[in-house]
């Protein structure tokens, strides 16, 4: 391969726009075997490889990358199957530019190895033809509970079963997965296809997931470790709990948490006729907040039908969601009012969204963050026609675990303190990681946080 056929990456296969704007089939179509083997044949092979310094579950990039340049998929598979237990839903939802493809040496110059797009593809090809990716440890004999089955309760839960434990995840909701059943839209992450096959393969190695159980109402951790004998606990219960902006008309009919509304379309299925869980969309919708679940919410807000904007009030180069987001939301017509921030929520006369009064912004020095900060240009209210408005500002833990379990210590963000290497709490024997201890972060970092614990529990136990 030539250097100049080097520095570009292999073209990957999408929907077109106007098409994916009314459907929510995945948008990413992804590589064939014969893309998927071209575009692996870029990658150097690197003795040193930063990719995997980047990675929050440190994957043996270049060697799985290697097996793809030879064909050997199945090999593949298995080598990705020892760091993650999540390979599919990685290669969709990562934000591989900020991590692995960003440490990529071939970035420098040219385009990096688009590690993502062949970790999908050799995850799709896993399950498409049935590889066998169990290999569990003998039977320890000891309990470990797990909350919450999300991205790092799962990756917990599967660690912990390959190392020869009796792993039992409780999980609130009817379905297991997490955000990634209700936070991540269908036309990013296919619940059926992809979600469920990945929780099964998590089964397959013996993991007993109970749905309906809501820690802290249904059964405490307590309870589970003083009557049901768990000899360790995991918490990964997310950030659930929404913030709102605190201005007038927040509590007008028609407006939503982005949490809610995509709970309501995600897992609810509400954008399916055949379902009686509908969601009153509205003809003009406004997604406050810049954030990739931001980008979620006026993406599908836009396919149930209605003109949806983003309302953000820093400029689009402060955008913090992913690049690829904020481009297919363009693509599929998402309309973008930066420099913008709401002030009012009106209301007609029987208390329904009939507009955001708002008003621009433009950036002055810098904050905290380091950020410029936004502030009001005098004399530039408006009233941005809408009648719905989804409020995308963050989430934080729901503190019914932490208030229910004694001896848990949490911060001021209600967030459950625990330590960065091990996630050890300040209750032995229980462990916590992802957005319950950093607040909302991502898909992967959660993943990181679930097998640092894996470590420690087993460290723990073994010790005990």
């Amino acid at each position: 391969m030539s250097m100049q056929d080097r520095m570009k990456r292999t073209p990957v296969t999408e929907q077109e726009p106007k098409l994916r704007a009314k459907n929510f089939e995945e948008v990413c179509l992804g590589y064939d075997q014969e893309r998927a083997i071209k575009e692996a044949n870029r990658c150097l092979g690197c003795k040193n490889p930063k990719c995997v310094e980047g990675c929050p579950v440190s994957i043996d990039i270049p060697g799985f990358i290697a097996e793809v340049k030879n064909g050997n998929f199945e090999a593949a598979a298995k080598d990705i199957a020892k760091y993650s237990a999540l390979p599919a839903v990685c290669g969709r939802v990562c934000p591989q530019e900020t991590q692995c493809e960003g440490k990529c040496v071939l970035g420098i110059k040219g385009e990096p190895v688009a590690i993502g797009k062949l970790e999908k593809f050799t995850a799709d090809w896993s399950r498409a033809n049935d590889v066998d990716l169990t290999n569990k440890e003998e039977e320890k004999g000891k309990k470990v509970a797990v909350i919450g089955s999300g991205p790092a309760g799962l990756t917990c839960a599967g660690d912990l079963a390959k190392k020869g434990y009796d792993v039992t995840v409780f999980e609130a909701l009817h379905e297991p997965g997490g955000v990634l059943v209700y936070g991540i839209p269908e036309f990013r992450l296919p619940k059926e296809e992809v979600v469920k096959s990945e929780i099964e393969n998590i089964k397959k190695l013996g993991v007993k997931i109970e749905t309906d159980v809501v820690i802290g109402r249904t059964v405490t951790i307590d309870e589970l470790m003083e009557e049901e004998k768990f000899d360790a606990v995991f918490i990964g219960s997310g950030a659930g709990l929404p913030k709102f902006m605190g201005i007038p008309g927040e509590n007008a009919n028609g407006v939503f948490a982005a949490n809610e509304f995509l709970t309501r379309v995600n897992l609810m299925k509400a954008y399916k006729d055949e379902y009686q869980t509908p969601v009153k969309v509205g003809k003009k919708v406004a997604v406050v907040g810049g954030g990739n679940v931001a980008m979620d919410a006026a993406r599908t807000a836009l396919r149930l039908g209605a003109e949806t904007h983003i309302v953000y009030r820093r400029s689009e180069a402060e955008l913090p969601a992913r690049l690829e987001e904020v481009h297919h939301a363009k693509e599929e017509g998402v309309i973008f009012d930066v420099l913008t921030n709401p002030m009012e929520i009106l209301e007609d006369e029987n208390g329904w969204v009939k507009g955001m009064k708002c008003v621009k912004m433009e950036l002055g020095e810098p904050d905290t963050s380091g950020r410029r900060r936004p502030v009001v240009v005098e004399g530039s209210e408006f009233i941005l026609d809408v009648d719905t408005v989804i409020m995308s500002l963050g989430t934080s833990p729901n503190p019914l675990i932490s208030s229910t379990t004694e001896g848990l210590e949490i911060n001021k963000w209600k967030c459950i303190v625990a330590d960065e290497e091990t996630g050890l709490t300040s209750k032995e024997g229980v462990y916590a990681g992802g957005d319950a201890v950093t607040g909302a972060a991502t898909v992967i970092l959660a993943m990181g946080a679930g097998k640092k614990a894996a470590i420690a529990i087993d460290e723990y136990l073994q010790n005990a």
